[in-house]
Order: C-alpha cells, then sequence, then structure tokens
C-alpha cells in the first residue's frame, strides 16, 4: 500500500491585512476585576479614616459628620 503524502500550497493573501484578536479567559477578567475592586475599596476606605481622624484632632465637627456619613458606606459588612 502507497503512503498518502500532504502537500500544502502557501498563496500570498492580497487583501487588506486581518489582525487576530486573543480573547482573554472569562475567570482572568473575573478574577482582576474583583481584586481591582477590592483595592480601591481599601483605599478609599483607609483615605477616609485618616481624614476622619485628621477631622477629631483637628476638633472639626462638621468634617467629622460628612466624613462619618460616607464611611457608613464602607461598615455595612
Amino acid at each position: 500500500m502507497k503512503k498518502q503524502k500532504l502537500v500544502y500550497h502557501y498563496y500570498r493573501y492580497n487583501g487588506k491585512v486581518l489582525q487576530a484578536k486573543r480573547e482573554i479567559p472569562y475567570e482572568m477578567k473575573l478574577t482582576s476585576r474583583m481584586l481591582l475592586d477590592e483595592l480601591c475599596f481599601t483605599w478609599k476606605k483607609t483615605r477616609l479614616e485618616a481624614a476622619i481622624n485628621q477631622a477629631i484632632d483637628n476638633g472639626n465637627k462638621e468634617a467629622f459628620l460628612r466624613l462619618s456619613k460616607e464611611y457608613k458606606h464602607f461598615i455595612w459588612e
């Protein structure tokens, strides 16, 4: 029995160049989004805590009340 051979021909494409897009897996997208959300949350919370502590140190009651209202969104856990 004769062995079969495969022959490939290369034809140059004369049209517009196409760019292939590589899709990122869903798990990687979700993990990165959750990680960034957590980082932003903790960064905002620590900055707000520092601002509240600064208002307490300065004795600024209005700023403390305003900042404590904003801080309530971070402690709903």
